[in-house]
């Protein structure tokens, strides 16, 4: 349920009553820094300069550090915003389905410019990243919380809610609704009965047993990467520092998923469960679910099922089963820890960097986090998909996973399938599926490709939809973008580009300005002023950023442009000029303004027409 507003101008008696509770809740410690920001954030549309001097003086850290986040998480801002922030989703599904012109409808009903807020402080219309709602777009954030299935009626119903100064909690209930849109269950969503029996394997047969049905399953992380789940949680079992962590990456950014969203609204208990058991058999006592800050609507949800699962005896001091049995000693706890939107977050030492209130910056490694992770202590990150499996497995067994799958690939899959076809939502396929096969179930047709993994991921065409979704071929965190004939791929490219620049977190040249360089060159063929030697100037970038970037981020983000050259380049070719070699500076454009000064237009006030005047002198 939305909270009520921002205040636009707070007192100071506001700050410090907003700081004390953020306080009362999260501590002092370093580590909570973001928590505290994101509170005054909500609070009052943006951080104001006493709340960082209140938190200098109250935690050890200095104000550079405070200002360096507040700049590098795109939600907490040093100036108002507006009482009513509102954020279109700007991924490449958004966009096909009309998201610009819905933004520009509410700026002309509200009378705004994007990302100026109004006169009067009441409302600020700007853009985002992905939100994690492709299966119900176009859709906006307002004040944090998802507003879904946007069309010109809802976009006139929340121009006039924000002139006439409705509170966000009586807006209409529909708005918020988010459906989970699951159209293919399979092995893990079969069922959303919560038996907590992983639990009970745990305790009748030790941590030992459960471990070893898991390495059994052969289950590999589901973030992507796919590193052997198993493995993760012994090396940490078997580190030396006996203060261990478990995290749940629930960071979903990368565009065009959001599976982890259904599975953290309808099968929480699960994933709780699955962060139990990783934590009975590492012997970690503390917690954290790390969620984006796009889906603060669920925080509310999660917590009631943390408490319940504590009321029940399932969480916290003295862990009990069904049946009374506990565990001697076993005591595990875990918070909620909030994002404020950085995609850089969802890799891992990232997140961790994140959770010890810093800014999302990559740690160079080794050391890995399963020996020095969060403060240093050892600590297991997996993503939400993969505790929830470990749970199924705990419970089931390790061949009752491998029921499914390739001898590379055990178990199943969980897609957010989304773009042209008629039923976008979430499939559970099994590994091994080939993408035609999904294309059918989503009702694609007409599709000339599918971006599988998300904007860091593989552009596929025609010719490769027998491939297959395992990791021996097409490896996937979930995203499945399809694209019918009549999408030009280029406008793909484009905000994927965009994408890739708005989310460097910075701290490589590669990335940086690798990133930006592509950027422009993408936007030069858009013109339709870039030449053959332009294209090959975008596969050196590229090249440069795969090999010399600090992380995973920078290695992966030309990979559209890579793909579409070489899949599509007919896009790419029938924009080019004949010329070997064009500018990207627009020199004569750039006079424009020397021009209107002086109030000259004429032949030789243009630098083109005064080159061929010389010339023809």
């Amino acid at each position: 349920m939305p909270t009520s507003n921002p205040t636009s101008t707070p007192t100071s008696s506001q700050i410090a009553a907003v700081a004390e509770r953020s306080m009362g809740r999260y501590g002092r410690g370093a580590d909570s820094v973001l928590q505290h920001l994101i509170a005054c954030q909500q609070a009052f549309s943006f951080v104001p300069a006493e709340t960082l001097d209140q938190l200098v003086q109250a935690i050890d850290v200095t104000r550079a550090q405070l200002v360096a986040a507040v700049d590098f998480y795109a939600f907490l801002h040093l100036t108002p915003r507006g009482a009513y922030d509102i954020l279109f989703s700007d991924n490449i599904t958004d966009r096909m389905l009309g998201n610009r012109r819905l933004l520009q409808q509410l700026c002309g009903l509200l009378g705004v410019e994007p990302d100026q807020p109004r006169a009067d402080g009441r409302v600020t219309v700007g853009l985002t990243s992905c939100t994690g709602m492709c299966d119900q777009a176009p859709a906006l954030l307002v004040n944090g919380y998802a507003v879904t299935r946007l069309d010109a009626d809802r976009i006139r119903h929340i121009a006039a809610l924000v002139d006439t100064r409705v509170p966000l909690p009586h807006w209409p209930q529909e708005f918020f609704a988010v459906s989970n849109n699951v159209h293919r269950p399979g092995l893990l969503l079969a069922e959303l009965e919560v038996r907590d029996a992983g639990l009970n394997a745990l305790f009748e047969r030790g941590g030992g047993a459960v471990l070893a049905e898991i390495e059994r399953a052969g289950l590999r992380g589901r973030g992507g990467a796919g590193f052997t789940t198993a493995l993760k949680w012994r090396f940490c079992r078997e580190a030396d520092n006996p203060d261990k962590v478990i995290v749940c990456n629930a960071d979903e950014g990368e565009p065009g998923t959001f599976k982890d969203r259904v599975l953290l609204t309808s099968y929480a208990d699960l994933v709780v469960e699955g962060m139990t058991l990783c934590a009975g058999i590492t012997k970690a006592r503390n917690g954290f679910i790390y969620l984006r800050g796009e889906y603060r609507y669920l925080v509310e949800h999660l917590e009631a099922v943390l408490q319940r699962r504590r009321e029940q005896g399932l969480l916290g001091q003295g862990l009990l089963v069904k049946g009374g049995r506990g565990h001697n000693g076993f005591a595990f706890d875990i918070q909620i820890h909030l994002g404020a939107g950085a995609y850089i977050c969802g890799e891992e030492s990232a997140l961790i960097e994140s959770l010890e209130g810093k800014r999302g910056v990559t740690r160079k490694r080794p050391p890995f986090p399963v020996t020095e992770g969060y403060l240093d202590r050892p600590t297991v990150v997996n993503n939400v998909e993969t505790f929830l499996a470990a749970a199924r497995i705990a419970e089931h067994g390790g061949y009752w996973f491998r029921s499914e799958g390739t001898d590379q690939s055990a178990g199943s899959k969980i897609l957010s399938v989304s773009g042209d076809c008629a039923r976008a939502g979430v499939y559970e396929v099994p590994f091994g599926t080939n993408v035609a096969e999904v294309l059918a179930d989503c009702g694609a047709v007409q599709t000339q490709a599918v971006q599988v993994s998300g904007a860091a991921g593989a552009t596929l065409g025609v010719d490769e939809f027998q491939r297959v979704l395992a990791f021996e071929d097409l490896p996937t965190a979930g995203s499945f973008m399809v694209f019918d004939r009549s999408r030009d791929m280029l406008d793909m490219v484009r905000n994927f580009a965009d994408f890739f620049v708005h989310e460097s977190c910075g701290f490589c040249t590669p990335c940086r300005v690798g990133g930006k360089l592509l950027r422009d060159l993408v936007e030069k063929v858009a013109a339709g002023r870039a030449s053959r030697h332009d294209l090959d100037e975008m596969r050196h970038i590229a090249d440069v950023m795969r090999r010399a970037s600090h992380c995973g981020l920078g290695h992966t983000a030309p990979n559209h442009v890579l793909n579409t050259l070489d899949k599509f380049p007919e896009v790419y070719r029938s924009r080019l000029v004949s010329a070997d070699y064009s500018p990207a500076f627009d020199l004569d454009a750039a006079l424009s303004e020397a021009r209107a000064l002086t109030g000259r237009d004429d032949v030789g006030a243009h630098l083109a027409d005064a080159q061929t005047t010389a010339v023809d002198a």
